[in-house]
This record gives structure tokens, C-alpha cells and sequence, in this order.
């Protein structure tokens, strides 16, 4: 009797897991690999690894605001395998939305970067997940030693759009006053295509290497401490 209620007890689980993910009533933002829009003056997987890296930044920025629920890169990137849609320009907004819906996000994040030669521009769409609609676009242009502050530029102004509040003061004022160099941003992006190609070592590698730039690197220090776990 003790073995089957056990075993009743853990068929239980995904259940309660989902109805705790269903009370969950922040609004959900999903924020997709970012597309290369023509870059020169970097080798090609410079570009390939800035697609994930600026799309993990621009999700950590956004979950310092406890008001919205944003969802995993790890999360997106798998459905994204498994729905076949990893290739460069194969997401539109109407797929976006759809990627939003698997992952019960209210708005979708795409955006674009190109880099001229150390001229750095990011564009971004907010998409609303239920009708399709690209409800608001943004964009940031600097030179690509400043690539964390239009990362950053453009999280908070995609808060507004997403109508969360401004984040408090205390929090604000920390989140102002970090700068990741770009070298160790460089290569926190490294360490995450190598993770998406189940390149371990590399990935480890590459997440020391930011590190040993920019110690203070709290992306860095959590994607190798779960790479390390994997």
C-alpha cells in the first residue's frame, strides 16, 4: 500500500506544477535568438554566437523586472529545435506568436543586428502573441564597445511597451550603474552556441573566459555552473 500511494504521490506532481503555472498571472515575455542582418568586420561565429548571446542578455534584463514572467532561453531554444525553425529567417511574427502560445507568453520578442565594422545596430518587435500583431518596434545604434548599453536601452523601453512598471529605484540604480565589456559579452555568447551544439568543454571554456574579464559576470557564473551540472 505504502509503494502505490508513493506512486500516486508523484503521478501527482506534474499536476500541481502546472495548476502553480497557472496561477502565475504576470505577463510572459518570450525572447527568440536574434537574427544577423548582414554583419561584417567579425568572423562568422562571432555572429552566430551574438544570435543567442544578445537574446540572453536582453532576457536577463528583462527578469529584473519581477513584475513579468519571462521564459527561459533554454525553453525557447528547444522548442525551436524541435519545431524545426532554428535556421536563420525562418521566424516571422506570425511564428513567433505560436512559439509564444507553446510557452504561454503574452508578447514575443524578435529583433535583428548588424554590425558594420564596429558600427553596432540592434532592432527589435514586440509581438502580441495572441493576434500576431507587431504592437511596438524599437532600435538602438552604437559603436560595438557600448553593445551592453543598447542591450540594455532597449529592454527598458520594451518594459514600457509591455506596460510593466518601472523598476525601483534601488534596482534601477544597480542595473544602471553594471557595464559588461563587450569582450566578456563576446564570449558569453561563445559559451552559449557551443551549449546549444553540446560542445561541454567549449562551453566551459568560454564562460571562464568571460569571466576572467568581467568576474561580476552573473550570467557567466550561472550558465557554467548548469552547463557543469548537464
Amino acid at each position: 500500500m505504502r509503494v502505490r500511494s508513493a506512486v500516486s504521490v508523484l503521478a501527482l506532481v506534474p499536476v500541481l506544477l502546472s495548476a502553480q503555472q497557472r496561477q502565475d498571472t504576470r505577463p510572459g515575455i518570450a525572447v527568440l535568438p536574434f537574427n544577423n542582418g548582414g554583419s561584417y568586420g567579425q568572423g562568422k561565429e562571432d555572429f552566430d554566437a551574438l544570435e543567442r548571446g544578445i537574446a540572453g542578455m536582453m532576457i536577463s534584463e528583462l527578469s529584473a523586472n519581477p513584475a513579468a514572467r519571462v521564459v527561459e532561453r533554454q525553453e525557447i531554444q528547444r522548442l525551436l529545435e524541435e519545431q524545426n525553425l532554428g535556421a536563420q529567417n525562418r521566424v516571422d511574427p506570425a511564428t513567433a506568436a505560436r512559439i509564444g502560445k507553446l510557452v504561454g507568453a503574452r508578447y514575443t520578442v524578435l529583433g535583428t543586428f548588424v554590425d558594420f565594422y564596429g558600427d553596432f545596430r540592434v532592432d527589435v518587435r514586440l509581438v502580441n502573441t495572441e493576434t500576431g500583431e507587431i504592437i511596438k518596434t524599437e532600435s538602438e545604434r552604437m559603436q560595438r564597445d557600448h553593445l551592453f548599453d543598447i542591450i540594455r536601452n532597449i529592454s527598458a523601453r520594451l518594459m514600457k511597451d509591455a506596460n510593466l512598471p518601472a523598476l525601483q529605484r534601488p534596482a534601477s540604480e544597480q542595473r544602471m550603474n553594471r557595464q559588461v565589456p563587450t569582450e566578456a559579452l563576446t564570449y558569453y555568447s561563445r559559451a552559449l552556441l557551443y551549449q546549444d551544439r553540446g560542445d561541454k568543454a567549449k562551453a566551459v571554456d568560454y564562460f571562464n573566459r568571460a569571466l576572467a574579464i568581467f568576474p561580476e559576470y552573473a550570467e557567466a557564473q550561472e550558465g557554467l555552473q548548469r552547463v557543469q551540472r548537464s
